[in-house]
């Protein structure tokens, strides 16, 4: 292995070293404790090396949100393979709101704060546009329709997510959410 190799080996793995502190600090703290302060103090680099590989908070908050998405589109693909193809939407909206409930400051990221990430655009990133796919292939091929769709039961499992977190529903209905939810969009009309 060639020094510039080495290096950028070393690079590589620091800037996942900030990545899993901040997130790891945000899953216990609370996004208001990540600061590059205590992100220095923690992965024992100074801030400016910190800052050598991340702009500012706001984009490492963003890379946290970047590998999340790629984390919720494997739970999702995974979800949606292992399932009957009758039980695609119900498998699929269990395991995005499993996401939400067992990592609420990556899912804060995500969703809820402020990101330069874009959606729906030719820059959103592919493990964005994957976990979108995978609530798209519970619906079929690829089409304006299963589109629509995929959207209406994203912004439907996102606002369970998000009542949820702040117990603002209560939690003994959520199998009967879950079943309701999945009923209606596995009986979506087919001439939308």
């Amino acid at each position: 292995m060639s020094a510039t190799e080495r290096r950028e080996r070393e690079r590589s793995q620091r800037h996942q070293l900030i990545i899993t502190a901040a997130r790891e600090l945000a899953e216990a703290e609370g996004w208001e404790a990540v600061t590059t302060r205590r992100l220095a103090d923690r992965v024992e680099y100074s801030q400016p090396v910190l800052y050598s590989h991340f702009a500012n908070k706001d984009a490492i908050r963003d890379a946290v949100a970047l590998e999340g998405f790629g984390e919720l589109a494997q739970m999702l693909r995974e979800a949606r393979l292992a399932a009957p193809a009758s039980e695609g939407v119900r498998a699929v909206a269990s395991a995005y709101l499993e996401f939400a409930a067992e990592r609420p400051a990556i899912y804060q990221a995500m969703f809820d704060l402020p990101t330069q990430v874009k959606f729906a655009s030719a820059e959103t990133p592919p493990s964005l546009r994957a976990g979108f796919n995978e609530l798209m292939g519970v619906f079929g091929p690829e089409n304006e329709r299963n589109g629509v769709l995929a959207e209406l039961i994203w912004g439907s499992l996102h606002g369970l997510a998000v009542l949820a977190r702040g117990g603002r529903i209560p939690p003994e209905f959520h199998r009967q959410r879950l079943d309701m939810l999945s009923a209606l969009f596995s009986n979506a009309p087919q001439d939308i």
